[in-house]
């Protein structure tokens, strides 16, 4: 981080979500997330809690990412559980509007589903699907601002010309949308024959499983509501630095292909 946005130790304080059997934590997949942030001079630390409004009041930025909903063991997945209660997600919404920052992360199903009731309490729209392109083939995506995938937004746009931001990579997620709202601005949107598809159980895929068309669907956006703000995407992966499978394939922001998504974030 040349330089930091503040010194160390310094910055506003981020809370991680822990406290609903999230995928990503801070001593797992997200411990890039986390090491880069408090480069950053972010203070992160792990929400373990419940979401009430006392809980909440100490926290500037809340980041949630891949919340899971309770389930039983044989439980089918739909129609998807959400993983916040009606009143967590009525705190999120009093301290979002009262000026705080949300950074909502829904990979692919269960996670879109589990979350996408909180989502709609901001106007999106989360799908329990994978996206994919039209071959069912496709498990990465590019977004360019020189083809209007990645829309200009100042969170694109940095701080100044060594901040700006031309290319992000995802890893599947999933993909959604805005619902009947204009304060909802596109970050990462969907090129032409990209498919989600809707299986019934993670990663099981036939020729009968449906899909719908998903050009122009988004994976990130931002939006203000109130005093506060917040960011969303349908892609977990791209703000990590995991491996995948036993030739231990870079997935995330250690990706080559994926430069400048450490900036992004």
């Amino acid at each position: 981080i040349r330089p930091p946005a503040y010194a160390e130790g310094r910055g506003p304080p981020v809370f991680l979500d822990e406290a609903h059997a999230n995928f990503h934590t801070i001593a797992g997949r997200y411990g890039p997330f986390v090491r880069l942030l408090r480069r950053d001079g972010f203070v992160v630390e792990p929400q373990k809690e419940r979401f009430t409004d006392d809980n909440l009041a100490r926290a500037r930025i809340l980041v949630i990412a891949n919340a899971t909903a309770p389930t039983k063991q044989g439980e089918p997945l739909i129609p998807a559980r959400s993983a916040f209660m009606p009143d967590e997600i009525a705190a999120v919404q009093r301290w979002v509007e009262n000026g705080g920052s949300l950074f909502l992360i829904a990979d692919h199903m269960p996670w879109g589903g589990a979350t996408a009731m909180l989502a709609a309490a901001f106007g999106l729209l989360f799908t329990n699907g994978y996206a994919t392109d039209a071959a069912c083939g496709a498990d990465e995506f590019v977004f360019q601002r020189s083809d209007g995938s990645l829309r200009d937004h100042p969170i694109t746009r940095g701080r100044n010309a060594n901040e700006r931001i031309n290319s992000v990579r995802t890893i599947t997620g999933q993909a959604f949308r805005a619902i009947n709202t204009s304060d909802i601005r596109p970050l990462l949107v969907l090129a032409p024959k990209t498919v989600l598809l809707l299986p019934t159980q993670p990663w099981e895929f036939t020729a009968q499983t449906p899909r719908v068309p998903a050009e122009g669907m988004l994976q990130g956006a931002a939006l203000v509501r109130g005093r506060g703000r917040v960011a969303a995407f349908g892609e977990a992966a791209m703000f990590s630095a995991q491996v995948s499978g036993d030739e231990r394939r870079p997935m995330g922001m250690n990706m080559s292909t994926a430069a400048e998504n450490p900036q992004f974030l």
